[in-house]
C-alpha cells in the first residue's frame, strides 16, 4: 500500500486538476484509491479532487472524496444518491441490549402506503413521497447501511453538545441508509445512454437527484420511527441529518461528493464500526477540502478479503457481540464477516487526520448498544414459537 502525506499536492503532468489527500503519513491509504483520484482529475472540466482520510477504492470512482468540476458527472455520485446518516434523540428509561435487540422490527420489510396505511411511522412524513417511489420505503438496505441504538460516550465540547440537547449517557438512534432503488434507477437511465460521460442536461439530472436526496432523508425518518414504536419511545426529529452521496452546485461549480459529508459549518456523525465508537463532529472544512469531511472509518479490506480472513479468525457468534459489548442483529452470515470491525480503518486515525487539517472538531462519541443490519431469523422463529404457546 502506498501512503500520501498530509495535504500533499500531487497533480500528474497530464492532469489539469489538483489532488489533495487529507491524511497523515501513518494513515492507511490504498494506492488504487489515489490512482482513482488522479483518473477523476483527468476528466474534462475537473478542477480539484479532495480526498478524505477514509478514502478507499470504489467502482469507477473513489469513495471518500469531494470532486469539483465545471461539468456534471452522475457516475461520481454513484447509484445510492441521497445516502446519509441521521441522529435521533431517544428517551428510554432502561436500555438492556439483549431485550432491545429482540424487539427491533423487520426493516427488510418495506412499508406499503396501502397495506400498511395504519402504521404509526407514517406520521413523520410531511408531503408526498418524492418521485412517487414507493418501493423499499422504511427499509435499511444492505452493504454498510445500519440502524444503531447507541449512547453518548465522551463529550469533548460541552456547550456544543448542550445546544444539540445531548449529554453523556444519553441515548440516540443512528440511521445510515440511502435512496434504495431510486438512485440506482436514476444512474442506470443515464449510464445506459451516456456511460460514464457527463449529464447532457444537468438541470434534468439535478431534478431527479434532488428527489432521491429527499427520499433518502424521508427513509431515514421512517426507519427511525419504525424502531421508536417497536422499542417503546416516541419518534423525534433528527438533530443531525447529512447526506454524503450527492452533487452540490456552488458558484456555478458542480461539487460531487462520493462518501464525503458536507463540512461547511454543519454537524456530522462520522460512523466508526459496529465495534467502535462513532464521532459527532462540528465540521468547518474550506474549499481546498471541497467543503467536506469524512463520512466514516473507510474500508481497508475488500468484502472478499474480509469474508475470507474473518471466517479464518471468527465464528458467527463471536461477531454478534462486539468488542464494546454491543449486540449485532444480522441474519446474513456473509454480511457479518464482510462488515466486521477489522475490515475498516481505525476511526480514531480518521478523526485525528480531520483535526490535524483543521477540518472538524469532535463534539462527542456514540457507543453502540445494538446495531441492526438484517433481521435475525432466529429471533423471529423464537417469537413465533412463543406466540404459538399462548
Amino acid at each position: 500500500m502506498s501512503q500520501e502525506h498530509s495535504r500533499q499536492e500531487s497533480p500528474l503532468p497530464s492532469t489539469p486538476a489538483t489532488v489533495t489527500v487529507f491524511a497523515s503519513s501513518t494513515s492507511w491509504i490504498e494506492s488504487d484509491a489515489v490512482a482513482q483520484c488522479h483518473q477523476v482529475a483527468a476528466l474534462d472540466g475537473m478542477m480539484h479532487v479532495a480526498a478524505m482520510p477514509d478514502l478507499h477504492p470504489g467502482k469507477g470512482a473513489p469513495i471518500g472524496a469531494a470532486m469539483a468540476s465545471t461539468v456534471l458527472y452522475p457516475f461520481l455520485v454513484g447509484s445510492d444518491i441521497g445516502c446519509g446518516i441521521a441522529v435521533f434523540p431517544v428517551k428510554l428509561k432502561r436500555a438492556v441490549p439483549e431485550k432491545l435487540a429482540a424487539r427491533f422490527p423487520d426493516l427488510d420489510r418495506a412499508l406499503d402506503p396501502e397495506r400498511d396505511a395504519d402504521d404509526p411511522a407514517w406520521a413523520v412524513m410531511k408531503g408526498d413521497i418524492p418521485a412517487g417511489h414507493v418501493e423499499g420505503l422504511g427499509t435499511v438496505g444492505r452493504g454498510n447501511h445500519f440502524v444503531e441504538l447507541a449512547r453518548i460516550g465522551t463529550v469533548f465540547e460541552q456547550d456544543h453538545a448542550s445546544r444539540l440537547g445531548l449529554a453523556a449517557d444519553d441515548l440516540v438512534l443512528v440511521v445510515h441508509s440511502g435512496s434504495r432503488g431510486l438512485g440506482e434507477r436514476i444512474l442506470r437511465a443515464h449510464t445506459e445512454v451516456h456511460g460514464a460521460g457527463p449529464a447532457p442536461d444537468p438541470g434534468a439530472y439535478l431534478a431527479m437527484h434532488d428527489d432521491a436526496v429527499r427520499w433518502g432523508s424521508l427513509n431515514r425518518r421512517l426507519l427511525a420511527a419504525r424502531v421508536a414504536h417497536a422499542l417503546g419511545f416516541e419518534p423525534t426529529e433528527p438533530i443531525v441529518d447529512q447526506c454524503h452521496n450527492l452533487v452540490e452546485v456552488r458558484d456555478g461549480i458542480y461539487l460531487h461528493r462520493k462518501g464525503a459529508a458536507p463540512g461547511d459549518g454543519r454537524d456530522v456523525l462520522i460512523a466508526g464500526t459496529r465495534g467502535t465508537p462513532s464521532y459527532l463532529v462540528a465540521a468547518h472544512a474550506g474549499p481546498d477540502a471541497g467543503h467536506s469531511v469524512a463520512h466514516g472509518a473507510g474500508r481497508k479490506m475488500s468484502r472478499a478479503d474480509a469474508l475470507r480472513r474473518g471466517r479464518a479468525k471468527h465464528t458467527v457468534e463471536e461477531l454478534r457481540r462486539t468488542p464494546v459489548g454491543s449486540l449485532v442483529v444480522c441474519g446474513d452470515r456473509q454480511l457479518l464477516f464482510e462488515e466486521a470491525p477489522t475490515a475498516y480503518k481505525r476511526i480514531e486515525q480518521v478523526i485525528d487526520d480531520l483535526v490535524a487539517h483543521d477540518l472538524a472538531t469532535p463534539v462527542a462519541t456514540t457507543i453502540p448498544l445494538v446495531t441492526y443490519k438484517t433481521p435475525d431469523q432466529r429471533d423471529h422463529r423464537e417469537r413465533r414459537r412463543k406466540r404459538g404457546r399462548l
